[in-house]
C-alpha cells in the first residue's frame, strides 16, 4: 500500500481510534454469535480517499474508504483484517480491509471502509 498522503508523522495523529475484535461465544442453543470486545484506543490520522473508478463507485453505494494511520506498537501490530476500528469522537465504525506496516516500521496503515457490514 502506498504511503497515506496527508498523514505524515506523529504530529498528524490527532484523532482517537478504538480497535475491537470479535469474540465468538455460544448463545446457549448451539449457535455461534460474536460480540465485539474493545482492545485498546490509540491516536491516529485519516486520509480520505478520492478519485479512481472504484472509489467513485464506492461513494455511490454510500461506502467511504479511508486509510487510518497509527503508530506501530505491540498493540497495533496485533490488528488484522477481521478487526474493526471506531472513531472515538464520532462513533463511526470502519471495517478493516488491509493492514500494512510502513517500510521503517514506525507506522501502520490500514485500508478501511465505513458504510459496509462489519
Amino acid at each position: 500500500m502506498a504511503k497515506a498522503a496527508g498523514v505524515g508523522g506523529a504530529g498528524k495523529l490527532r484523532e482517537r481510534i478504538s480497535f475491537a475484535k470479535r469474540i465468538d461465544s455460544e448463545d446457549g442453543y448451539g449457535n455461534g454469535q460474536g460480540d465485539w470486545a474493545n482492545q485498546f484506543t490509540v491516536a491516529g490520522g485519516y486520509t480520505h480517499l478520492r478519485g479512481g473508478e472504484t472509489v467513485i463507485a464506492s461513494r455511490l453505494e454510500n461506502r467511504h474508504p479511508v486509510v487510518i494511520r497509527v503508530r506501530a506498537s505491540s498493540d497495533t501490530r496485533q490488528v488484522t483484517a477481521d478487526w474493526k476500528a471506531t472513531d472515538s469522537r464520532s462513533d463511526i465504525a470502519y471495517a478493516i480491509r488491509d493492514v500494512t506496516i510502513d517500510p521503517k516500521g514506525a507506522f501502520i496503515d490500514m485500508l478501511c471502509e465505513s458504510g459496509v457490514p462489519i
